[in-house]
């Protein structure tokens, strides 16, 4: 059988590299845009075989050059996003809502068999977020150009290359104390990268359309349970002090000046929600994709490297096989 060709937006980030290892693995050929190909295209390039990955350097917004891609396309899969606006073009409307409305138009127009679309969960609820409203609006715009497409809503996904177990971890070991926002009550349903590229991958092989799917590990988790689990893991002791809203509103004020910011405004408003499921759409449990790596168990493989000694720190863990 002729392999299927999947054209991916968003390939270089850690849910992007988990994915092309998946599909590649599994006979599809896959092409790569990426905007900087002088930075990004030797990561992408060691994720698959020769003959199985194409890189495109390409602006997503060059319609132009991009349209030419979807000539020979069966499967679209969009994963940009950004937690934070940073000028040049990099804003919330731009990337999860105009974005992806042209990539609904073209797989409408050059009859994509598949569209896949990575949203976020609990963005119904966070009506006074900027970061919500532009997802919201991006999922309106695909279901109206392209009905077909499936929208995928994860929790937060966390690997060794993410940006969030990692940057606590950070934080937690620089830190003398650690703010908790909202008493720490927000809860997550963290799903690992693998998991989610499973699930990607089952959507593909079992060529489902049309469904809103919420992506969410096997426990759910509170920002407090999460952070004592992270100290613990690194062997850290640090007080976890509830910081109130409006100083929270001043730090971050503060932080997002800078040009990769700790926390902004935006990203405070969102923690007031919680991030697990909301049982109004099916999730990957549902469609018989069980996420089955559990937050702690995954994490212990990578604490290490914040931990005293590293590799060889004298704490020790009973890692389940």
């Amino acid at each position: 059988m002729k392999a299927k060709n999947c054209l991916i937006f968003g390939g270089s980030g850690q849910i992007g590299r988990h994915l092309i290892r998946k599909l590649t693995k599994n006979n599809y050929k896959v092409t790569v845009v990426t905007r900087n190909l002088h930075q990004k295209g030797y990561i992408i390039k060691t994720q698959a075989n020769a003959g199985y990955i194409d890189i495109v350097e390409a602006n997503i917004f060059d319609e132009t050059k991009i349209r030419k891609l979807f000539v020979q396309t069966d499967i679209c899969i969009n994963l940009i996003g950004i937690l934070y606006e940073s000028g040049r073009g990099n804003t919330f409307k731009n990337i999860h809502s105009i974005f992806p409305s042209i990539l609904a138009k073209l797989c409408k127009e050059y009859k994509v068999q598949q569209f896949i679309h990575l949203s976020a969960l609990g963005i119904n609820d966070a009506i006074d977020s900027e970061y919500a409203k532009s997802k919201l609006e991006g999922e309106q715009n695909i279901q109206k150009n392209f009905p077909l497409a499936t929208i995928l809503r994860p929790s937060v996904v966390y690997s060794v290359d993410d940006n969030f177990t990692t940057n606590f971890m950070t934080l937690l070991s620089r830190l003398p104390v650690f703010p908790l926002y909202y008493g720490g009550n927000t809860k997550f349903a963290p799903i690992h990268c693998s998991d989610l590229t499973d699930i990607i991958h089952y959507i593909i092989s079992k060529d489902i359309y049309s469904k809103i799917i919420e992506c969410v590990g096997p426990e759910n988790i509170s920002l407090k349970d999460i952070l004592k689990k992270l100290l613990n893991l690194i062997d850290k002791k640090r007080p976890l002090v509830p910081m109130p809203f409006i100083i929270a509103s001043i730090s971050a004020n503060f932080f997002q000046l800078f040009s990769k910011p700790l926390l902004t405004i935006d990203q405070l408003k969102l923690l007031k929600y919680d991030n697990v499921s909301t049982k109004k759409y099916q999730t990957n449990f549902d469609i018989g994709v069980p996420s089955v790596r559990e937050f702690e168990e995954e994490v212990k493989k990578y604490a290490y490297m914040w931990r005293e000694g590293g590799y060889f720190s004298t704490k020790k863990y009973n890692l389940v096989d």
